[in-house]
């Protein structure tokens, strides 16, 4: 029975993130980055619609590296590029797409207890990084958490996240 519950509590999971994905590619689309992309910044509606808010932080994507003077985000979703200042892009949203993945398969806050400034000093300076869960989507949040350019590509995401959704219909 429990690896029943646990099938279908893994497709709600799947179809939940590409539904969250989709949002984030249309956002991409537009040369939006969000940079503070968090589970509190995803809204469900009563038909289990996500909608993305918050752009408070967002930035216009350019053709040209962009570098902000001041670190944008919360700490506990936040890229390391975010963190120390340093060039960005799209792919600091898909680090934080990690992290909300990761939230939602271990059903904790990520850094529980932990306070922000030894976050960003672990996260920035030591690489550490949250335990990746065992199963299908360990290794897609594991990627996602990737140096910038070892992240996978937006399709590429959506196109593993419903590889996962499938197998189990």
């Amino acid at each position: 029975m429990t690896d029943h519950i646990f099938g279908w509590h893994f497709l709600f999971l799947c179809s939940d993130f590409c539904c969250q994905f989709r949002g984030l590619m249309c956002i991409h689309r537009m040369k939006i980055v969000h940079r503070d992309l968090k589970s509190a910044n995803c809204l469900v509606n009563k038909h289990w619609t996500v909608k993305i808010c918050d752009f408070g932080l967002s930035r216009v994507m350019t053709d040209s590296p962009m570098k902000d003077s001041a670190s944008a985000g919360t700490p506990e979703w936040m890229a390391p590029e975010l963190i120390r200042n340093g060039t960005f892009s799209e792919k600091c949203d898909v680090f934080s797409f990690g992290v909300i993945m990761w939230e939602l398969c271990t059903l904790n806050r990520p850094w529980e207890g932990v306070p922000a400034v030894q976050v960003v000093y672990a996260v920035a300076n030591e690489g550490s990084r949250l335990e990746i869960p065992e199963g299908p989507l360990g290794k897609l949040i594991s990627d996602c958490w990737a140096e910038p350019d070892g992240r996978p590509s937006c399709e590429e995401i959506l196109s593993r996240l419903l590889d996962c959704e499938y197998t189990l219909c």
